[in-house]
This record gives C-alpha cells, sequence and structure tokens, in this order.
C-alpha cells in the first residue's frame, strides 16, 4: 500500500511537471489559447452562455458522451441548465497551432450535473479555435470519455 502512495505521488509530480514543461516553454499564442481555454472552463461552470456564444463560432460543433450539435443548442443547453460544466480539474495541456488553427488537448476530471444528476468523468477534451480578424473562436470541443479512474478528490477546483 506504501509502495502504491508512493507510486501515485511520483506520478503525480511528474504529471504536474509536464503540464508546467508544456505551459513554461509555450510561445505567446500557444499560451493565448491555453489562458482561453481555462476562461472557458471557468465560463462553463459560471454558466456565462453569453460570453461563451461570443467565443463559440457560429459553426461551431461540440461532441459529448450524449451526441453531438452545433452552436446555438450548446449555449441553449448551458442555459438552460441541462449540462451544468460544475468543475474541470485540469492534469495536462498541449497545444499546436497550423496556421490560423490551434489544436488543444486538455486531459481532464470533469464533474458535471446532467439531467439533475451530478456525475464525473476523465475526459481528452479536444478544443480546435480559428483565429478570425485577430480574435481566437472555437470551431469545434469535443469530449471522448477515457478508461483511467477519476483523479479528482472533490477539492480541486478549475484550473
Amino acid at each position: 500500500m506504501k509502495t502504491v502512495s508512493i507510486l501515485g505521488a511520483c506520478l503525480l509530480m511528474l504529471a504536474v511537471q509536464t503540464l508546467f514543461a508544456q505551459t513554461e516553454n509555450a510561445s505567446v499564442e500557444q499560451q493565448e489559447i491555453i489562458d482561453l481555454s481555462k476562461e472557458k472552463w471557468l465560463w462553463m461552470a459560471d454558466k456565462k452562455a453569453d460570453t461563451l456564444a461570443d467565443l463559440f463560432h457560429e459553426k461551431s460543433m461540440f461532441v459529448h458522451m450524449g451526441g453531438a450539435w452545433g452552436r446555438q443548442r450548446e449555449v441553449d443547453v448551458i442555459k438552460s441548465g441541462g449540462i451544468w460544466y460544475k468543475k474541470a480539474a485540469v492534469y495536462s495541456v498541449i497545444v499546436n497551432i497550423i496556421g490560423n488553427t490551434a489544436i488543444l488537448l486538455n486531459d481532464i476530471d470533469l464533474e458535471a450535473v446532467v439531467g439533475g444528476n451530478t456525475v464525473t468523468n476523465p475526459f481528452m477534451v479536444t478544443e480546435v479555435y480559428i483565429k478570425e480578424n485577430g480574435k481566437w473562436k472555437m470551431g469545434s470541443l469535443t469530449f471522448s470519455r477515457l478508461l483511467r479512474p477519476v483523479k479528482m478528490d472533490g477539492n480541486n477546483s478549475n484550473q
């Protein structure tokens, strides 16, 4: 049991170092996307549907465990509370910029209220941003459920 705890602590430290290394070595544009993604998780937790509607490109697409839909339905789901993205614990972030497109991968645990039930799932979230007229807009948000166990202990906050 002691060995498992020590191994777990070492793995956690390695994951945190990898996250900070990615953030420390990020270009200005990559850091802009990382910061925007962090803000987006906070806006989702605070149900700021109008702020999110401004971030979401008019042709954006969203893929969830229960289906896929466009911008307006995502905004409506957030406004209605159909999905409340309550808390995201972000463990790693990777950003690649290709021309005017940024692809961000987040390894997260997401605590959400879906249909009145609180659920926590481990996800690899793919966010695609497109830079138009000097402003980043989200083009896609995809949740891919991971097979790893949930790491969130209930004390983590949006990161």
